[in-house]
């Protein structure tokens, strides 16, 4: 059930952030706001860009918050923040609107932070029970003692990186499908939806609604979420027994150094593996957010442009697919993946795959008819495959590289700067954007050829920074 609940918030604050993708484009030049087609992708970075900015204000806020008065109070505030703010977004008639009502959802949607803390938390219920179970039986056996508590934690850490990083990233990647499918109603399913119905009238209100309804009843599911903070006190005895123990056993056979392990005393400022770990998960995050608003801009920008001169429905079911793609690869792929060669390792893999996947987009463009669909869905598909391994892998450096108790406020630096680029990731795509179709003629990466290119040196500074001497791993990485 908490591990359903997870999923449920994890979504419902997921789908808001990219669900607009696919519809921006004709949004945008609803509004009579760009004098040209080319500019259109210049005014839609603005408005993909509110959201980031306003949760890079208030994250590190949120993530405070939730370690002093607990996770489920900010959790319900940010789901209800969904309904209201994303509901009057779809309901957005002018430019300002837009951009108010997606800075506002923002700025009150905490969300992500206390749920990476939440979903560890739950993660370490069971797996305590577990240990407590047994526990009788190893102290007795002290050095198989430590492996056991040590090889339990990663456990913890790595089931509730891949749950949030799956349910996140399914999020991003359904959002647009939903936003691609239900936008336009009136003009993509006639015989369903009149120009005279309200969705007629507002064209991109129902993937809005739909998804404000399903924040909704995450809302309501909260009354069965129990708070996990402070919530040990029914073993408090046996809780003391088993740490002195546990400390006795790590005094004698561990020998950890204070500096490289997470302490509860230590400054965030001050914890290199946690910092180097979110400044490289920052890097590739501006990179997937240029990415998320540079393909949907570009797949429905027309041929003469170098787009390819799709629908909103199309641009869903590209993005259904690889939804589907990604659900099955996180479910089960990736743990073999992640146990053979590292959270860091398929971090680096998955950025240099990508440099190479992308380099293979104005090709594809190329195309035309069943050949470029095929090719479109499979290529779009691996590129969140490993878009979102890279950032589970760097999740879970990032939360091995602290404990609990800084756990949230951990992960509210992590989104506040990860939002702080990703605020620029919309402004920067879809003004490159713009400039690349300008230039069809250019000599040297004429059109997409230049935005991918520029993508990909973006993703390049990524994968040179997984490298030492700029990332740091915790002891216990």
């Amino acid at each position: 059930m908490h591990r359903l609940c997870v999923w449920l918030f994890g979504i419902s604050a997921a789908l808001p952030i990219s669900s607009l993708f696919p519809f921006l484009y004709f949004m945008i030049d609803d509004f009579h706001v760009a004098k040209r087609d080319e500019d259109i992708g210049y005014y839609a970075g603005f408005v993909g860009s509110a959201y980031m900015l306003g949760r890079a204000v208030t994250s590190i806020s949120w993530g405070t918050a939730a370690d002093r008065y607990g996770r489920k109070p900010v959790i319900i505030f940010g789901t209800v923040s969904v309904v209201i703010f994303n509901t009057l977004f779809g309901l957005s008639t002018r430019y300002w609107m837009a951009i108010s009502t997606r800075f506002l959802l923002g700025s009150l949607c905490g969300i992500l932070g206390p749920m990476r803390a939440y979903a560890s938390e739950v993660c370490r219920k069971e797996h305590q029970a577990l240990g407590l179970s047994t526990v009788s039986q190893i102290l007795s056996f002290k050095t198989v003692a430590t492996n056991f508590l040590v090889n339990i934690s990663y456990l913890i850490l790595d089931l509730s990186a891949q749950q949030i990083s799956t349910a996140w990233g399914l999020g991003l990647i359904i959002g647009p499908a939903i936003g691609g499918f239900l936008a336009q109603p009136a003009k993509n399913y006639p015989h369903w939806f009149s120009q005279e119905s309200l969705f007629g009238r507002f064209p991109y209100f129902l993937p809005c609604l739909l998804i404000s309804a399903l924040a909704l009843a995450a809302a309501i599911s909260c009354y069965w979420l129990p708070e996990t903070l402070h919530k040990h006190s029914e073993i408090k005895k046996l809780d003391e027994i088993i740490t002195v123990k546990v400390i006795s056993i790590v005094s004698d056979k561990v020998q950890l150094s204070e500096r490289g392990s997470p302490n509860s005393e230590q400054s965030l400022l001050k914890n290199w593996p946690l910092l180097s770990a979110i400044i490289v998960y920052c890097v590739f995050q501006l990179h997937d957010t240029a990415y998320s608003e540079i393909f949907s801009l570009w797949a429905t920008s027309p041929r003469t442009l170098g787009g390819l001169s799709f629908s909103t429905s199309d641009v869903g079911e590209v993005l259904a697919i690889s939804g589907f793609g990604l659900l099955l690869f996180q479910l089960l792929l990736y743990p073999f993946m992640e146990k053979s060669l590292g959270p860091l390792n398929i971090s680096r893999i998955g950025a240099a795959s990508t440099i190479l996947l992308l380099t293979s987009y104005p090709l594809i463009a190329q195309r035309s008819g069943l050949i470029l669909t095929v090719l479109i869905n499979l290529a779009s598909a691996l590129k969140n495959i490993l878009a979102v391994s890279i950032v589970t892998g760097l999740f879970i450096l990032q939360n091995r590289s602290v404990s609990q108790n800084q756990r949230a406020a951990a992960n509210g630096v992590s989104i506040a700067a990860m939002s702080a680029f990703k605020a620029l990731g919309p402004i920067v795509g879809g003004s490159l954007l713009s400039w690349a179709e300008s230039r069809q003629s250019a000599s040297f990466l004429p059109g997409s050829w230049m935005i991918f290119f520029i993508l990909n040196v973006i993703e390049l500074v990524g994968l040179v920074m997984t490298l030492k001497p700029f990332i740091a791993l915790s002891v216990n990485t």
